[in-house]
């Protein structure tokens, strides 16, 4: 196998895809890239500066001021905007609640799979996102995607950020996912879908580290020789 590795996960919102992403990441010493991330600080960026996702070059000038970067802080993969890191202003749920519009929208797709495919030509890489196997790499060696209901998800996202935002509620999470998986399912460019040889992990019954000894089992025999 020549060139360099690319594992792309692809999955519904909060599924656990960015967990085990990183783990996968650290463990074959790959790069992580969190596209996610990058989607969600166009989406602070638009709220912060009142951009108008209905104007086309409203959206294209906003686009041309943004510049995105992964730093290690604290030992955490970090995401930067323009300079500032963007940590924890993107997993707010005002982004959450908006992130979907801007990630359907053509020319925010088309910079950030850009960006994601320029990194992907330059190192071994575990990305995860939604179109990853199916647009920004369909020729990865290795693709999985990954799934759990809605209402899981919720529950598992609200223990993750009810101290930090004690009036969330379950329901309110639910409510927002659903939403952002009929957006991330339907929208024109780029939809959300299980990649024809993508390899499926529904993790309801999977623990954090189960998911991840699944994935890495996927990954040994599709690619051979890891340790």
């Amino acid at each position: 196998m020549t060139g360099f590795i690319t594992i792309a996960i692809d999955g519904v919102s909060s599924s656990g895809k960015s967990t085990m992403a990183k783990q996968l990441a650290e463990k074959l010493e790959y790069t992580y890239i969190d596209t996610g991330a990058m989607y969600r600080a166009v989406t602070l960026y638009f709220i912060k500066n009142g951009i108008d996702i209905s104007n086309e070059q409203e959206v294209q000038q906003a686009l041309e001021k943004i510049y995105i970067t992964f730093q290690m802080v604290d030992g955490k993969n970090t995401c930067f905007l323009n300079g500032e890191n963007a940590e924890p202003e993107i997993r707010s749920m005002e982004v959450s609640s908006f992130v979907s519009p801007v990630a359907a929208h053509s020319l925010v797709r088309k910079k950030l799979v850009a960006l994601q495919r320029a990194i992907g030509q330059k190192t071994n890489v575990v990305m995860d996102g939604r179109d990853i196997g199916t647009v920004v790499f369909p020729g990865a060696q290795v693709k999985l995607y990954i799934y759990s209901p809605a209402k899981l998800r919720a529950e598992r996202r609200w223990l993750e950020m009810k101290e930090k935002d004690p009036e969330i509620t379950v329901e309110m999470i639910e409510n927002n996912l659903q939403e952002r998986d009929k957006i991330d399912s339907t929208r024109a460019d780029s939809p959300l879908r299980k990649a024809d040889d993508a390899v499926l992990i529904d993790n309801t019954d999977l623990n954090v580290e189960e998911q991840f000894q699944t994935a890495l089992k996927v990954i040994r025999e599709k690619l051979g020789g890891l340790e």
